[in-house]
């Protein structure tokens, strides 16, 4: 969760695992949107001699649909390249690493940004641009800001990109939600299976507390995301809302070179991993289907859409939590579908159930984050996002700060099901479950300006 470790095939394969995505009007500059792709989960800070890198071999790329269908309009594709300055040395770095071409930095990467459209036209936006270093510590990496200032890069017309380590923004009490979905706050009032482990609530804990993650950040004007170029103000008009999602691939050929230590990829890219909203292939998706999933685009996701009609957590929370969710106990047992859920996660919410708002994409079910591009940032944001009245957040895009856990799990409780059948009134518990963390619980900051997520937390303070 988000996306971590979520499918059998992939949680081998940490370098192509893609953990989070975020879309958001940026803040900063509002005539821009910010997309964000993370990878390579789960990283420790103290990781040497081999730190984190992307995939020379992993093709990684963020989709937008402009138009509806589930399928991509516009595609940002990287490709990496890695560089070894001396083969004959084990270090990583032989000296402090100052700047992004420092001698002294033995292993490094650039890559190659290319914007492709659906009709296949391609346009190299730039080349050899350079990845900062991982944060290593004080005597490595004395000045990490300053590396990471200098790996943001301008690539023409209001663009800029970034592609590094970044801190873990994602905030989620892994260690208690998959012990057969114990919540700390409320774990008192958990059947525990006869157990009697807990007799009082806890505080959350932050499983991805310090550490990091590899992101790919762009910032990129709102015209060259919608349906032919529109940009405007009207929230209503069907061109304002955009799709977005990321995938890794890779070749799908890999032949191993005996006793030589070498391999070689060959053949086109088959995707092996993707993701839209968060923890929908961890949460919806049956275990023998999430691999299936992956290898996907949002335009199949109708096969998937019965899990989110019915959801299977939905009808585990009323039995883990007896006497709490007795209005959700009684939905799950009418049959009736969660067409509150399809609309959130595979459709977007149409004009009238949210006043003042729709991100709507159509028909066609597929899960992506969809962002309604002509809402403009809040003044005041809620972590909540549009549960908490502030239409800004999630499920309107994503920013890095939202606390989607406890949202996705409010909504799978029941507390969305009134907006789409007003005879319904959903439990005062729905309103309040929570996994108990927010953003205070991650220990390096956000930034207030791209790339958004804060520093990386380096080895030698975050040893763990």
């Amino acid at each position: 969760m988000s996306s971590h470790r979520e499918a059998p095939e992939i949680s081998k394969d940490p370098v192509a695992d893609s953990t989070d995505v975020y879309a958001f009007v940026s803040p900063d500059a509002c005539d821009t949107v910010t997309l964000i792709a993370n990878y390579i989960p789960l990283q420790g800070a103290a990781s040497g001699p081999n730190f984190f890198e992307f995939g020379d071999d992993v093709r990684y790329e963020i989709h937008i649909d402009n138009n509806g269908d589930g399928r991509p309009d516009v595609t940002y594709q990287f490709d990496f390249t890695t560089h070894l300055r001396n083969p004959e040395t084990f270090l990583y770095n032989t000296g402090p690493i100052t700047a992004l071409d420092s001698p002294t930095w033995n292993r490094h990467q650039t890559y190659t940004l290319t914007r492709v459209e659906a009709g296949g036209r391609s346009t190299v936006l730039g080349k050899n641009l350079a990845c900062p270093p991982c944060n290593i510590g004080p005597l490595s990496t004395p000045d990490y800001d300053a590396l990471a200032v200098a790996a943001v890069h301008s690539v023409g017309k209001g663009r800029k990109v970034f592609a590094g380590q970044r801190a873990e923004g994602f905030y989620v009490d892994l260690g208690s939600i998959f012990d057969l979905g114990n919540l700390r706050p409320f774990q008192q009032l958990h059947n525990q299976f006869g157990l009697s482990a807990f007799s009082q609530p806890a505080a959350g804990v932050n499983t991805t507390n310090e550490l990091n993650v590899h992101s790919l950040a762009l910032q990129v004007p709102i015209s060259e995301l919608t349906h032919r170029g529109w940009h405007g103000s009207d929230v209503n008009n069907p061109a304002a809302t955009i799709g977005v999602w990321t995938t890794a691939s890779r070749r799908q050929a890999r032949v191993i070179a005996p006793r030589s230590g070498n391999d070689h990829e060959s053949g086109p890219y088959v995707q092996v991993s993707r993701l839209g909203n968060p923890l929908f292939n961890e949460v919806l998706v049956p275990m023998g289907k999430k691999d299936l999933w992956n290898s996907l685009t949002p335009a199949d996701d109708k096969q998937f859409a019965k899990y989110v009609a019915k959801p299977e957590l939905a009808n585990l929370l009323p039995v883990l939590y007896p006497g709490v969710f007795p209005a959700l106990d009684a939905l799950n047992k009418s049959g009736k579908a969660r067409a509150d859920l399809v609309a959130i996660l595979l459709t977007g919410l149409p004009a009238g159930i949210v006043p003042g708002f729709q991100n709507h994409t159509g028909a066609v079910q597929a899960d992506m984050l969809r962002l309604n591009v002509a809402v403009p940032p809040a003044a005041s944001p809620n972590i909540l996002g549009l549960v908490g009245g502030d239409p800004a957040g999630f499920p309107n895009g994503r920013r890095v700060y939202d606390d989607v856990v406890t949202v996705e799990l409010r909504a799978v409780a029941g507390a969305t099901y009134g907006l789409v059948d007003k005879t319904f009134t959903a439990d005062p518990a729905s309103g309040a479950i929570t996994d108990g963390l927010t953003p205070a619980d991650v220990k390096n900051p956000y930034l207030d300006h791209f790339p958004y997520l804060g520093v990386p937390y380096d080895g030698y303070h975050n040893p763990s």
